[in-house]
């Protein structure tokens, strides 16, 4: 015999299909089906993003060469400064990106752009060492003075070492004013041939060498002009300090080259523009290929690639 609902129990169960009604038509006031074309647009905007900063990339690194390339502290700093600023758009971009990911994005998408960030990171530190250095062209500057200045310098000594030497002629002593005369020009001449190789020089032990080899030719003039100074024909000549003047104001300007020449900019910059950043730059590239795919591989409701749906 079946028993009959009293009147509470037909009361809660009144009530609880109210409120599973109520609960049901707030679920569907609220919840809306993903719209396709707004998953359309929304993968579009991220291949978009990506694109801009494989792009801006690109140009950074092509701002930052040119920086290490450039002859002159102005074009470097502006170069360097550009690429700088394309580095700054890679990075808005990139965050950009992340806040999409964050709200709508797949787990593989953010693995990838994990990864590039990670490259990223590698890539702006290395920047800043590279552009740090091609902003001071110290071996550029080294060229100016040794083939400047520096030139004049010693042309000027051995202009009048040669005048002082053809000015003896016959007389006494001549032969050993000429022979420490040209022997003066002589070695100078060397150590003028010297400074270019120890410019473009990478190697600090090899610059120790030249140095060393500079130092032993400077003393042969030193002796040679000190030479000059004990004949007393030569010493009354007036190229004889005149050629002396000449040579210390080489002397200034020698320390001042190989002091440029060791800090090294131009050539550190190059190496790391051909070596390290080329390499992390390709890692960039790679990173962001792969987030691209990552993007067109992220999955639309109600849109298929390849074999068509069929309809139910």
């Amino acid at each position: 015999m079946a028993l009959k609902p009293s009147i509470r129990d037909l009361a809660w169960m009144a009530g609880g299909a109210i409120v599973f009604l109520l609960v049901s038509l707030i679920v569907l006031r609220f919840h809306h089906e993903p719209d396709p074309a707004q998953a359309l647009a929304s993968r579009v905007r991220k291949l978009g993003l990506v694109d801009a900063m494989r792009v801006e990339l690109a140009s950074a690194a092509e701002a930052g060469r040119s920086a290490v390339l450039a002859s002159t502290d102005e074009e470097s700093q502006s170069l360097a400064d550009q690429s700088r600023a394309h580095s700054t758009s890679v990075d808005r971009a990139r965050q950009e990106l992340a806040g999409s990911f964050q709200d709508a994005g797949t787990e593989s998408e953010r693995d990838r752009l994990e990864q590039f960030s990670k490259a990223f990171a590698d890539s702006r530190r290395i920047d800043d060492e590279l552009l740090g250095l091609a902003v001071k062209n110290t071996n550029f500057k080294a060229l100016g003075l040794a083939f400047g200045p520096a030139a004049a310098a010693l042309t000027d000594m051995t202009e009048a070492l040669s005048r002082l030497a053809a000015a003896r002629g016959a007389s006494p002593g001549s032969a050993s004013a000429t022979q420490l005369a040209y022997g003066a020009e002589i070695a100078a001449l060397r150590i003028q041939a010297l400074l270019a190789p120890h410019i473009v020089e990478e190697s600090d032990p090899k610059m120790d060498q030249i140095e060393a080899r500079m130092a032993e030719l400077s003393g042969e003039v030193e002796r040679d002009l000190a030479g000059l100074r004990a004949l007393p024909d030569a010493a009354a000549d007036a190229d004889l300090p005149a050629a002396a003047s000449s040579w210390s104001r080489f002397r200034e300007l020698q320390a001042q080259i190989l002091s440029l020449s060791r800090e090294n900019t131009d050539v550190r910059s190059h190496t790391i523009s051909l070596d390290r950043s080329r390499k992390v730059m390709v890692a960039c590239q790679e990173a962001l290929g792969a987030l691209r795919e990552a993007v067109e591989a992220e999955p639309i409701p109600g849109v298929t690639y390849g074999t068509p749906v069929k309809a139910r």
